[in-house]
């Protein structure tokens, strides 16, 4: 899949014989301000989401059994101090974290919303396909931990299960490749940003 929206810039990956700072994920607390939480979260239009399909082998299929959410795609122009932001992010947290090549945003940014028991069950952002070039995985909190019970963002790390940062405004970055759920909402609504950043494949 191409990248729709490219890095202005990259600095030189600083690689040595071994990775020693690399983190099953990383965070940026508050990345975004109460002001721009809003901003963002007045982009919802009911009409124009979806239902949320789940990428399987590079194919989106709708399994009723491993996603329930409502999403829409947040286009740039207008909204690139989004994009702005979470590139600066993506791009400081792989310098001196995962050292991946990467070269931007592989599709939109979604805007995605769980309700109602929505949740999505354990799995990987990244397999066969037009998703095999996925390198790093982005969730913005939009909702504050008051708005909803469940809902939490999780980890599978060698059969530990780590529930991240719930803070609104918070940035999680993370591994395409780790295992991860989003839990049964079960009261409330939880809103979020989500995106992908692409490279080369793996080598």
């Amino acid at each position: 899949m191409p990248i729709i929206k490219p890095f202005r810039s990259l600095p030189p990956i600083n690689r040595k014989e071994f990775n020693t700072e690399f983190a099953d994920y990383s965070w940026f607390t508050k990345l975004f301000s109460e002001d721009e939480v809003t901003a963002i979260r007045h982009l919802w239009n009911a009409e124009l989401a979806n239902e949320a399909e789940v990428n399987l082998a590079g194919k989106e299929h709708s399994r009723d059994d491993l996603r329930k959410s409502q999403l829409m795609w947040i286009k740039p122009g207008a909204n690139d101090w989004i994009y702005d932001k979470l590139a600066q992010a993506c791009i400081q947290t792989n310098a001196t974290k995962y050292k991946f090549d990467i070269l931007g945003f592989q599709t939109e940014l979604q805007l995605a919303n769980y309700e109602g028991n929505g949740f999505f069950e354990w799995h990987m952002d990244f397999g066969s396909g037009d998703i095999s070039n996925r390198k790093l995985s982005i969730t913005v909190q939009l909702s504050d931990p008051s708005e909803y019970e469940g809902g939490e963002l999780q980890f599978m790390i060698n059969q530990h299960i780590i529930t991240a940062p719930k803070e609104k405004g918070t940035a999680i970055i993370f591994p395409s490749f780790a295992l991860h759920r989003v839990t049964p909402v079960t009261k409330g609504a939880r809103k979020s940003i989500v995106g992908w950043i692409g490279g080369p494949p793996y080598k």
